[in-house]
């Protein structure tokens, strides 16, 4: 059974913003807000009839008006016109007209009830564009952990061969090494021979 929607309503930076929520916890998720902002003061429910039946047809979504006016909450609202501070240009700052207080009006329940399927269908819809945003999140990260695997697996291949040559290289580098002595071993040795045949010659 769908839950019974509320409307909420808050202050942040330079906006008012309002959403219909099952919850004071889904509200403040809706807002993103990092604290609870109803235990704070700075959060309430909202029974006034425009907000609550503006709100209750686009259920989960925030809408915002320019903080501290009396507009139309909307999705798309532009920024407060008198930021400015309390004069401009020497003029006094246009006082803000008080809100009319309305009685508060009761929700009709067919409309409520249509708000919060509406709501859960919207959750819904959000809940499965979040899996699949993981879920492509996660493919992507597979991916790039297939990748780095097969460089590294590239990497360590590269290095056995490079490793595994340098070793035979040296393996004939100590063999010529070894040969060139011996061949320097018997140049000495026939060389010493030859120069004695040559001073006997001589003699």
């Amino acid at each position: 059974m769908a839950r019974k929607l509320k409307t909420y309503q808050t202050s942040l930076g330079f906006y008012d913003q309002a959403v219909a929520a099952p919850s004071m916890k889904a509200a403040l998720d809706a807002w993103g807000a990092e604290s609870n902002l109803f235990h704070q003061g700075a959060a309430r429910e909202s029974t006034d009839p425009e907000v609550v039946a503006a709100t209750m047809a686009k259920p989960g979504v925030v809408l915002r008006r320019p903080v501290g006016s009396n507009g139309r909450f909307t999705e798309h609202a532009g920024l407060p016109t008198d930021l400015a501070g309390d004069e401009i240009e020497g003029r006094p700052a246009k006082r803000r007209a008080k809100p009319k207080k309305q009685p508060p009006r009761k929700t009709d329940d067919k409309a409520a009830r249509k708000a919060a399927l509406e709501y859960e269908r919207a959750e819904r819809q959000r809940e499965a564009e979040r899996r699949k945003e993981a879920a492509a999140r996660a493919k992507e990260r597979q991916r790039r952990e297939q990748a780095v695997a097969k460089a590294n697996a590239a990497l360590d291949e590269a290095r056995r061969e490079h490793d595994s040559t340098v070793s035979a290289l040296e393996a004939e580098r100590a063999a010529l090494d070894k040969r060139t002595q011996a061949e320097q071993d018997r140049w000495d040795q026939q060389k010493q021979k030859l120069e004695a045949a040559l001073r006997r010659a001589r003699e």
